[in-house]
């Protein structure tokens, strides 16, 4: 029996997308037990943020759960109510998924500004990365003339490069948007370097979904962080007390638990397909 389960292990890591090593990161060196105590002390000691904070959530999710569970966590850690969270379900396309995004701050964080919205943190969940950035940039349709001013951009797993498996299983508009080297994506990088925010991408390793290599924009590394065993890499990441307590300490304008620069990823991740 111990030499089946021995021989399954690795099928099922692939099945769920885990890593069952122990690749450390000395440029984000958080343990699990450390961050769940940061978080409790957190909940003991708020703050006020400096400014509103939205989550936007990935494609495929119809009920909004990532991002609401990931914006009730920010909000217990910072003491802070001014957190909301904003779900894609029923939008097919980046246009669709950028009105809701607009509508959605007007109403929680309205502006006198024609052109632009209230100043916002932004956490982005895999496609809500690539959300914020269009939302900021001037594409669009008529309908939504104004952008998201966004202070700063936090990412989980967003697929700036691309996401593997949009290839493979995903269809529909959103889905061909989000291939490597797609006319969309080739747009938002052209806007990024003129943009006045700057992007602060994290990921966990084994993402078999985006590929932690395409987790960071063009010239940028992500922070990585090992999978927890059994989670699934990507889909599970936005659960992460390590990446909770990161984020929040950066909300609350505190000293992260990163350090520049980020570590390049493991060799075994960037020699391999983009599945990580």
């Amino acid at each position: 029996m111990a030499w089946a389960f021995a021989g399954l292990m690795p099928f099922a890591a692939f099945l769920t997308g885990c890593d069952t090593g122990e690749q450390l990161n000395p440029s984000f060196p958080l343990t699990l037990k450390r961050a769940e105590a940061e978080l409790r002390w957190m909940r003991d000691h708020p703050v006020t943020l400096r400014r509103p904070v939205i989550v936007l959530g990935g494609w495929g999710d119809l009920m909004g759960l990532p991002p609401a569970y990931l914006a009730e966590q920010l909000r217990l850690a910072a003491g802070d109510e001014r957190v909301i969270s904003i779900g894609f379900g029923m939008c097919h396309t980046f246009d669709a998924c950028r009105n809701r995004v607009i509508n959605r701050v007007e109403a929680g964080f309205p502006s006198d500004d024609e052109l632009w919205s209230r100043e916002v943190d932004v956490v982005g969940f895999s496609m809500g990365g690539l959300v914020a950035r269009y939302t900021a940039s001037p594409q669009g349709d008529d309908e939504t003339p104004r952008r998201l001013r966004i202070a700063r951009l936090y990412t989980i797993s967003t697929p700036h490069r691309g996401a593997f498996m949009s290839k493979i299983i995903a269809p529909g508009q959103l889905a061909r948007d989000m291939h490597a080297g797609s006319v969309f994506l080739e747009k938002l990088d052209r806007g990024l370097a003129s943009a006045d925010y700057t992007v602060v991408p994290y990921v966990r390793l084994a993402d078999i979904t985006v590929g932690a290599q395409n987790a960071a924009p063009e010239g940028q590394s992500p922070w990585w962080l090992p999978a927890r065993a059994f989670s699934r890499s990507h889909t599970d990441a936005y659960r992460d007390p390590r990446l909770i307590a990161e984020l929040a300490r950066r909300l609350r304008g505190e000293s992260p638990y990163t350090t520049e620069p980020p570590t390049p990823l493991p060799p075994s991740v960037t020699a391999s397909d983009p599945s990580g």
